[in-house]
Parts: structure tokens; C-alpha cells; sequence
């Protein structure tokens, strides 16, 4: 429902925003912070209107902002990881346990079961269906 909304509530928009934020590059002065602006946002366009392609993408970050706030201290910790290498590897489990637990899932319990597919030698063809929100947890772990 909410992908077929956006195709007909926002797709009209951002159709007629390409062209508008293109006319407005080419009245201003190209060295201006607006027209920088204006160019970052047009070679993102791909990634800015995923949206339309898939429901299941937030339009913003509150949700997952929401659920990293309990562990700010850690995040805190996050900005001191060295250099930036070290703070990706940081990101990476607490951005996949925030997801977990956006999606209902116990982390520790899908972590173990991706893990254990993956050493089984689940194809990898199929890796969409080890995402957290399909993870179906096995019949023993479920009490």
C-alpha cells in the first residue's frame, strides 16, 4: 500500500523536480553553495528516489535513530574509533542489530542462524532471503 501511494502521490513531484532543480542550476552562479548543492543533490538522484521502487524504505532516519539512541554512549565511543575504517566496521553490527530490532527479530538468535546458513553453504542467490525482516526463526529456537 504504501509503495503503490508514493507512485501516485510523490512520483508526479519528483518527476517535475528533476527538470525544476535543472532550470534553477541555470540561473544561478555555478560557484554559489546553492548550485554545489543543487549538483550533489542531482548526481544522488538514484539513491534520493529509491523510495519509489520500494515500500519498505523510510522516507527519513527517525526510525532507525530511535533505535540506536538507547546505546549512545557506544556511539559516542564511535566517533573515536581511530580513523573511519574502524568506524564502518562499528556501523555495520549496529546498524544490523538496529534493524533486527526494528523488524521484531532477536538479534543474537538471527546473527547465529545467518551465520550457521551461510557456513551450511546457503547460495548465494538467495542471500535476500537471510535479511532480518525474512528471517523466520527454526522451530527449536521458537518456545
Amino acid at each position: 500500500m504504501r509503495l503503490a501511494a508514493r507512485r501516485e502521490h510523490a512520483a508526479p513531484i519528483i518527476a517535475a523536480l528533476t527538470p525544476w532543480l535543472e532550470a534553477q542550476l541555470s540561473r544561478i552562479p555555478q560557484k554559489s553553495q546553492l548550485a554545489e548543492d543543487i549538483r550533489y543533490t542531482l548526481a544522488h538522484w538514484p539513491g534520493l528516489i529509491r523510495f519509489l521502487d520500494d515500500g519498505s524504505l523510510e522516507l527519513d532516519t527517525n526510525p532507525v535513530e530511535n533505535q540506536i539512541r538507547p546505546i549512545a554512549p557506544t556511539r559516542k565511543n564511535a566517533l573515536f574509533a581511530g580513523n573511519e575504517v574502524g568506524a564502518e566496521n562499528w556501523a555495520t553490527p549496529a546498524s544490523l542489530v538496529a534493524t533486527c530490532k526494528m523488524s521484531g527479530v532477536n538479534p543474537v538468535d538471527y546473527l547465529d542462524a545467518t551465520l550457521r546458513a551461510i557456513l551450511d553453504g546457503h547460495p548465494q542467490s538467495g542471500i535476500e532471503d537471510l535479511k532480518p525482516w525474512c528471517y523466520a526463526p527454526p522451530s527449536s529456537l521458537i518456545a
